[in-house]
């Protein structure tokens, strides 16, 4: 016989009316926080506010896969899992490439605008991070989406300090020395959730060639 699900009888918590609730709630912000961090880190010149930016769009997208995939077996979840962790793997590596060709740039970015904004990011992401971790012991999908939000609220401590950075030096170094360190967060964020979800990915396969495995 087929081993189609090959799942524990536990409750499964990605079917949970809060976790969903709460992706949602997440969802609308970090999208939203993204359309507005964006336009300021361009028009102030900020490379960690773009890094930032970057951060909401990939959450937006991790909250809308887990979403996709909440109910799901295991091995969906995780397979999801694996998509967004090498999203963000990604997103870290385009942002740190960013920080590096901006070095040559030679624009000191607007302090006031990036603190302003900082602070209203930090904000949305330390409520969005708070709400979510109750889910931070779950599966990759579910962790996938706690380490983002607390990666997020990291970084949002991080871009006050560059504003502050930037303010009293008048360089940008500040900026860029910041949006380099969000992006290896971001970078090891991800290789976090591709360890794990392929961890899960391995012990379905296991349990699905074992016609014994869950028998008591």
């Amino acid at each position: 016989m087929a081993c189609n699900s090959c799942a524990s009888a536990k409750p499964d918590a990605n079917n949970n009316p809060t976790w969903r609730r709460a992706l949602w709630i997440a969802l609308a912000v970090n999208a939203a926080m993204f359309v507005a961090e964006m336009a300021a880190g361009v028009a102030g010149g900020s490379k960690a506010l773009q890094a930032d930016a970057l951060d909401f769009l990939g959450d937006a997208a991790n909250y809308a896969i887990s979403l996709g995939v909440a109910g799901m077996a295991l091995a969906w979840r995780a397979r999801a899992a694996l998509l967004k962790g090498a999203t963000l793997a990604i997103l870290g590596i385009y942002v740190l490439a960013a920080s590096l060709w901006a070095v040559w740039q030679g624009r000191t970015p607007d302090a006031e605008l990036m603190g302003v904004v900082g602070v209203a990011a930090l904000v949305a992401n330390a409520g969005v991070a708070l709400m979510l971790y109750r889910f931070r012991s779950g599966d990759a999908n579910m962790r996938s989406v706690w380490i983002c939000s607390r990666n997020d609220a990291i970084g949002n401590v991080a871009v006050v300090l560059a504003a502050a950075g930037v303010f009293g030096t008048g360089t940008a170094w500040p900026d860029l020395i910041v949006a380099a360190i969000m992006a290896l967060l971001g970078i090891s964020g991800g290789v976090q959730i591709i360890r794990q979800a392929r961890r899960e990915l391995a012990g379905e396969r296991d349990a699905c060639d074992d016609p014994l495995a869950g028998v008591a």
